[in-house]
């Protein structure tokens, strides 16, 4: 009598855009620094051919708009009114825990009761490490990272291995966002700043894009990435916001992120020789939270 096949869990989500890497199974090994973890982009050594796989990710184009055949003597062609609105691409990303089975459906289904929301965030943390690699491979700036808020379906179950594989399951839960339900005036937030923006009643500063790419990094844990992106956001807060008319009710916040130029000059510096360790981490995420939250302030005061 064979032996039941071993029962994966898995996270799952459709998106309507195409994620980047050809449909397909891609296999991830663990890292050999820390075994059991997933290898990240900022890993420098490659895994050892012994090294145990973590994940199986598995992606797939759902949907596709038809391509048109276009004369190629006339690449343009006239704009009907009113048109239809294009079919979009759909996708879906199957995140495979392979380094954990399930000991028997028992273990599984009792899983299944207590899951939620972590363990689709667990997985969605693999995958952008993934499209994170993906992304630099293919030289492609213009990659998407996956958010929770972005993802039109999402899914946790369990299943036999080629049978998640395929699509299929032998349980599952869908999950409905929280960021469904958010506060209409938390919603309307950002869109006062936005108007404000496009009136000409509020300038933007180049220090807030570079401290949203240091959060994504901090958030996604490209550490090494983040340092040199906070310590640049640092150096741009310092030089942007007391040129800025509402500065002066600023200027304890800047005295405090001037004392943190050379902590962050020392995590800067250790980035480029190689992973930061846990003092040099602290400094970066610490430093940030100020930033952000003197960035805040100044959206207050301009409010």
């Amino acid at each position: 009598m064979s032996a039941p096949a071993p029962l994966f869990r898995f996270s799952q989500v459709e998106l309507p855009w195409a994620l980047g890497p050809p449909d397909g199974r891609y296999l991830l090994r663990a890292s050999d620094r820390e075994p059991g973890r997933a290898r990240t982009p900022a890993d420098s050594a490659p895994p050892q051919p012994g090294t145990a796989p973590t994940h199986v990710l598995v992606f797939a184009t759902l949907g596709a708009p038809q391509r048109r055949r276009l004369d190629r003597a006339r690449p343009q062609r006239k704009a009907e009114p009113e048109p239809q609105p294009e079919p979009v691409i759909t996708s879906r990303a199957t995140v495979i825990d392979v380094g954990e089975p399930f000991g028997d459906l028992a273990h599984a289904q009792a899983w299944l009761q207590t899951a939620g929301e972590p363990d689709l965030l667990s997985g969605l943390a693999v995958l952008n490490r993934v499209l994170y690699t993906f992304r630099l491979v293919s030289a492609d700036p213009y990659l998407h990272v996956v958010s929770r808020q972005r993802v039109l379906v999402a899914r946790i179950g369990f299943g036999a291995g080629e049978q998640v594989a395929e699509g299929l399951w032998t349980d599952a839960l869908e999950l409905v966002s929280a960021g469904a339900h958010q506060r209409r005036a938390r919603m309307l937030a950002p869109q006062a700043g936005f108007a404000a923006v496009l009136a000409g009643r509020r300038r933007t500063l180049v220090c807030e894009e570079l401290t949203l790419r240091a959060r994504l990094d901090v958030d996604h844990g490209h550490y090494r990435q983040a340092a040199l992106q906070v310590l640049v956001a640092l150096d741009a807060v310092l030089a942007e916001l007391p040129l800025d008319p509402t500065a002066p009710a600023l200027a304890e916040r800047l005295e405090e992120l001037r004392g943190q130029r050379d902590a962050m000059a020392g995590a800067g510096q250790a980035a480029l020789a190689g992973p930061l360790g846990e003092a040099h981490r602290q400094a970066v995420v610490f430093s940030l939270s100020r930033i952000e939250a003197a960035l805040r302030a100044r959206a207050v005061a301009g409010a």
